[in-house]
């Protein structure tokens, strides 16, 4: 489960992030490219939050999907 206190600083403002146990595996980016991005470090970030309840049910499969489990959604 990703841990809001350990949310990476690239995360865009809002309930969902990233947190520093990202594998960098990029799944994320591929599932919803319009929401996490690959960093130059190797890790995911939230470049942006969801806008529309599709992009939201993508950041849900994201999220589900993490195999390091490094996605959030109860940020602030």
């Amino acid at each position: 489960m990703a841990d809001k206190s350990n949310r990476l600083p690239q995360n865009a403002k809002g309930k969902w992030y990233v947190d520093a146990s990202c594998i960098g595996c990029g799944l994320c980016s591929v599932t919803a490219p319009d929401i996490f991005t690959l960093g130059d470090d190797g890790q995911a970030y939230v470049a942006r939050q969801p806008q529309t309840e599709e992009e939201n049910e993508l950041a849900i499969q994201a999220m589900n999907d993490c195999s390091a489990q490094s996605i959030g959604d109860d940020g602030e």
